[in-house]
């Protein structure tokens, strides 16, 4: 936000478009550091997730294991400890107002809110109309100057986030903001399609 100008205090909404941890990990500390505290979005499914309700889906007590396994062996046990205790108790916030999924709920002007599920049950990707920008959130990964999926491991259910991207082949894309990757400019409908052929 200082790099756009923007003090931290004009903050007024905060938009999740779903429940991993990487997403909802700092939730807590930044409605907490704002003096007037911003709504928080999300989807209906999603919910229960970010507001601490329900274990995030894919933090498995099996993939907690293997994320503690893969630690270097020189990490000390009480760190090892708080990394798990981390994983099993992520951080969570309240969600404020629902989107997507039949909420006719419209956080921001000329922004139209994407169910996209399949990274997540709830999912929800966003669209700019003025700019023709696509916020993919996890609907898509930007890699070597390429859109795709997120791998199949990192995905609730694959095939139907490979479904997801139907509907957003049939917007009208000037570029694409993938939260792990960046930000692409190019034919997307023309990668949309190879994706989803």
């Amino acid at each position: 936000m200082a790099e756009a100008g923007r003090p931290l205090e004009s903050l007024t909404d905060i938009l999740l478009t779903h429940q991993d941890i990487d997403h909802i990990g700092g939730l807590p500390a930044l409605r907490d550091s704002l003096p007037a505290r911003p709504v928080t979005w999300a989807s209906a499914i999603e919910r229960p997730y970010v507001q601490g309700e329900r274990l995030l889906l894919k933090i498995t007590p099996a993939a907690v294991e293997a994320a503690v396994a893969a630690l270097p062996p020189e990490m000390p046990d009480d760190k090892r400890a708080a990394f798990r205790h981390a994983l099993l108790h992520p951080p969570h916030g309240p969600v404020d107002r629902l989107i997507g999924y039949g909420e006719a709920n419209a956080p921001l002007e000329d922004v139209d809110v994407l169910d996209t599920p399949g990274h997540t049950p709830g999912h929800v990707s966003l669209y700019h109309r003025p700019s023709r920008t696509l916020i993919a959130g996890d609907a898509l990964m930007l890699e070597d100057g390429r859109l795709r999926l997120p791998d199949a491991p990192l995905n609730i259910h694959h095939e139907q986030a490979r479904r997801s991207l139907q509907q957003l082949a049939g917007l009208d894309i000037a570029g694409v903001v993938c939260y792990h990757g960046g930000y692409f400019k190019g034919d997307a409908q023309a990668q949309l399609r190879e994706l989803l052929a």
